[in-house]
């Protein structure tokens, strides 16, 4: 593997999928709840949490950039930007590769002959 890159594994895929969806929940249904002023430094230190784990989990892609500079703006941030983000960045990914499907327990075979066998005299 090299250096930096990172293998999609399906929980990997998950757990992001899933912190981005927690993260917007709480940023859409807790933070708007205290206003802006008192929950703001939350909300900031939530989306700088939420790009953190984004990174170590699937790596950086451009896309999570304007989804953080989008949380910063005042009420912008009550769209579910990180969960769009991660979807889009894990879309077919995290599925097993094919080297992963060599472990498993599938029979490969393949046709010898596609001309149709002789029939026996009569």
């Amino acid at each position: 593997m090299e250096k930096g890159k990172q293998t999609l594994t399906p929980s990997r895929v998950r757990a992001a999928r899933t912190i981005a969806v927690v993260a917007d929940l709480v940023q859409i249904l807790v933070f708007p709840a205290f206003a802006a002023g008192a929950a703001s430094p939350w909300n900031d230190a939530l989306d700088v949490l939420v790009a953190g784990a984004m990174a170590l989990l699937i790596g950086w892609h451009w896309v999570f950039l304007p989804s953080f500079l989008a949380e910063l703006v005042p009420g912008f941030d009550l769209v579910p930007t990180w969960t769009a983000a991660v979807f889009f960045v894990t879309r077919g990914k995290g599925r097993p590769s094919p080297a992963d499907a060599s472990t498993s327990k599938v029979i490969d075979g393949e046709v010898i002959s596609s001309a149709p066998a002789a029939r026996p005299p009569r």
